[in-house]
């Protein structure tokens, strides 16, 4: 078998890339998904144009690294264009929510119930039972709000 190997290079490459590949369905995050692609590509290039081994290793190494590179470009790319992740940050995902107090606030604080929890909130100024409200920020556990204005 080794023999074999030795005496036809692209069955080293294909076979590399092929377990590359399947120990990247264990879950190695990416980096195994292009080095198992660099083989592959090597493993076809040498069995059209056979070559040296040094230079089929170079060749796996430059191919690693650019497709590496790009992958890592890419994903930068796609990572500005993304919006902000509200998943399990249930404060965060009211931002912009209207509501409406049941309840007037003194000292600026207050409760309101939004579903089937009770959040507290914070204004800069009393407001009456009946207003209005946009949750604008959050603060720890508490939701920040501002009276809505009537529309013009």
């Amino acid at each position: 078998m080794l023999m074999e190997l030795i005496a036809h290079p692209h069955w080293f490459w294909l076979t590399l890339g092929g377990l590359l590949l399947a120990a990247e369905m264990l879950g190695t995050s990416g980096y195994l998904l292009w080095c198992g692609m660099a083989a592959l590509l090597v493993g076809v290039a040498e069995w059209l144009w056979p070559f040296s081994w040094a230079d089929q290793g170079l060749l796996f190494a430059a191919l690693t690294l650019l497709s590496a590179l790009g992958w890592y470009g890419w994903m930068r790319h796609q990572a500005v264009k993304q919006q902000p992740n509200t998943l399990n940050q249930r404060g965060k995902a009211l931002i912009g929510r209207q509501l409406t107090l049941e309840t007037p606030l003194k000292s600026g604080i207050g409760h309101v119930q939004i579903g089937d929890s009770s959040w507290r909130v914070q204004a800069t100024d009393d407001l009456p039972a009946g207003t209005r409200v946009t949750v604008t920020a959050v603060e720890g556990i508490t939701l920040l709000i501002q009276p809505r204005l009537p529309p013009e």
